[in-house]
This record gives C-alpha cells, structure tokens and sequence, in this order.
C-alpha cells in the first residue's frame, strides 16, 4: 500500500454509473493531487473493420467525457484515457500493473440484479487479483470527506486496510471504528484488536475506537453500525466474511458494496 495517492484508475462502460464514479474520482484527485485514468475495455470482434470502428467511437465518448470532466480537477491532477482491446478483467489488471494504480474507484448500478452479480464478481477478482483497493460507489454515496471510516475486523489484522485508513485519514482528519462480533470477542481477537490498534498508533495519530457488535453475520451488524454513527466509508476484507445474509442475497452474490448506501472500499489481504 502506497503512502499516497498517485493513480486512481475509473473503469468506463459509458452508462449512469460513471458519473458517480468518476465524480467520487475527481473529489479524491483534488485532495491528493493524483492523476485519474478513465479505461474503456472493448470486447473481442471478428471483423477488423467493427473492431477499429469501435475503437474510433469509444476514443471520441473517452474525449467528450474528459472535456466535461477535466475542468472539475482543481490540484495538479491530470486526466488521462485510454481504450483497450480484449478481456475486461485482464486489460483492466495488466493496466493497473503497467501504470502503478493505487486505487480503482467503481460505479454500482442501482437495481439490475444481473449487473449485481456480475459487479460484485468483478470487484472481488479485481481486489484479489491486482492487490489493490476497488471502492465502490453508489448514486446517493458522494459524501465529499471520509470523516468516519468503519473497519471490520475478523480473524486477521487487516494491515492493509489499517494503512489506506491512515491515509485517508491524515487528509480527511477521520476517525477509525474498529468492529468486531461481540461472540468472537475471545482472547485471539482481542490480541488481533490489540494489534491493529498498536499498529494505527505507530503510523498516524488518527483518534481509533472499538466497539463489539450483536448479530451472527458481520456485514450486517457492520452495516448496522454503520448506519447508526452516519459512517463515510467502510473497508471490507476478507472477502467472503462481507456477504450480507438470506437466501436471496446469496443468489444475487449481494456483497456489502451492494447492500450499503456508503461507499465500501474493498482490500485484498495480501501485504
């Protein structure tokens, strides 16, 4: 995890959900001067005719969406794109490698349950396989501060999420909640709490609580809480601890990002 912001990568498909996205972007570039990367992903064709004039046409949307937006970036901040060819997840993962992203921020679409599914997929291969935190933003979560980030923790420090908190926080002059179930509150969470704590203290002079939660699922109580205190942010990791509970969600694979009107900011594990 880097100590600042450089890169911030927004995937475009040129629906609604970007202007969330690029939006949450551009709040973020303008508070660490870093540079925003708006990648279109264009699909396999067997005519090389359709595939050049595909490319010709979403290079102009890519043009006119950097024309609307470029004036927004008040810091020192640049504004790049780029269109590229063949798979989404791998262009999308060979890109973040290649430019050295340090976040990817996501729009969620509202109701689609298909684009649920294959959103909350595409978050968590994202996060898994880049290493690198994908924040999710809905339409009613453009807070312009992360005041208040939750940060759920289960049977691991969470190391990463602890550093982007401290980044965070330092810009946005945040405090971090620590949540744990009240049932797991046994002496290794304790130690693991303990740990993370120490951990914060060593690298940031953020103001840090804890609190135990009720319930039997974490991001449930952890979106309870959430709500209940008018948290900005929410970091998730693992992934598979933060599917909200019932058979339907379990059917629509509704992860966190789905089931919270806050923005979650998903973090792979790996240090």
């Amino acid at each position: 995890m880097a100590n600042k912001l450089y890169n911030i990568l927004v995937p475009v498909d040129f629906t609604n959900k970007n202007k969330w996205a690029i939006t949450k972007a551009i709040e973020l570039s303008n508070s660490f001067n870093c540079n925003i990367h708006l990648v279109y992903v264009t699909g396999k064709r067997n005519s090389f005719f359709l595939r050049d004039s595909n490319l010709e046409a979403s290079l102009k949307k890519l043009e006119q969406l950097k024309a609307l937006y470029k004036n927004q970036l008040c810091g020192d901040g640049t504004l790049e794109i780029s269109v590229l060819r063949g798979s989404k997840q791998k262009q999308m993962a060979n890109y973040i490698e290649q430019y050295e992203m340090d976040l990817v921020v996501t729009g969620l679409s509202k109701f689609n349950v298909v684009q649920r599914i294959i959103s909350s997929v595409s978050i968590s291969r994202l996060a898994k396989k880049t290493n690198i935190p994908v924040l999710a933003i809905r339409s009613g979560g453009l807070v312009c501060h992360f005041k208040k980030i939750v940060l759920p923790v289960s049977d691991e420090v969470p190391m990463r999420q602890i550093r982007l908190a401290a980044l965070l926080g330092r810009a946005f002059k945040s405090t971090v909640y620590f949540v744990s179930l009240r049932q797991h509150a046994d002496d290794k969470y304790k130690l693991i709490i303990d740990t993370a704590l120490e951990m914060v203290q060593s690298i940031s002079t953020i103001p840090v609580q804890c609190f135990l939660l009720e319930g039997q699922n974490l991001a449930k109580s952890t979106l309870e809480f959430s709500k209940k205190i008018n948290a900005d942010l929410i970091m998730v990791n693992p992934i598979k601890d933060f599917r909200l509970p019932g058979l339907w969600n379990r059917l629509t694979n509704k992860l966190l990002s789905y089931g919270s009107k806050i923005p979650v900011v998903t973090v792979a594990s790996k240090p």
